[in-house]
């Protein structure tokens, strides 16, 4: 499957990779698989921001996880790695601020598997934690993070 023509066929734009808030690289690349750094949801080029049970609906925080992903999928881009040479998403991470009564959780991070599942099709399938926290960078309502297996470079 060509990834691009896919994301076309989707109507996806990915968006310009965010630079890192901290010290650390946004991606990592060690025996052909890339560990990638948590992602923010920047929406309209605004950071989603907010706390899921307070001040941020499901619907919004679900478009909040899957900016996440397409953020992942940036990050790829700028890194060098063609989306073609995913192998597979092995894993998603996905943090939810969040008040200590929501419990939706999965649900939020349903839009960043679903887009993982949407662009990658089987391959995209993958394992998955979602928890809530008190807290994240910036305010932002969701982070996601991933591992994705590459094909060998060639």
């Amino acid at each position: 499957m060509n990834i691009e023509a896919r994301l076309t066929e989707l109507g996806i734009v990915l968006p310009e990779a965010a630079a890192p808030v901290a010290s650390y690289l946004p991606v990592v690349v060690e025996n052909d698989v890339a560990y990638v750094s948590g992602q923010l949801p920047f929406v309209d080029g605004k950071l989603a921001t907010g706390r899921l049970g307070e001040d941020v609906s499901l619907e919004d925080g679900q478009a909040a996880a899957r900016a996440c992903g397409l953020m992942i999928l940036a990050q790829l881009k700028t890194a060098l790695i063609p989306l073609d040479r995913v192998k597979r998403v092995v894993k998603l991470g996905a943090f939810v601020n969040c008040t200590a009564d929501f419990t939706d959780q999965p649900k939020v991070a349903n839009g960043a598997s679903d887009l993982m599942f949407d662009v990658f099709g089987n391959h995209g399938r993958h394992s998955r934690a979602a928890v809530g926290v008190p807290s994240l960078p910036l305010g932002a309502a969701v982070e996601v993070d991933a591992i994705i297996a590459l094909h060998t470079d060639k």
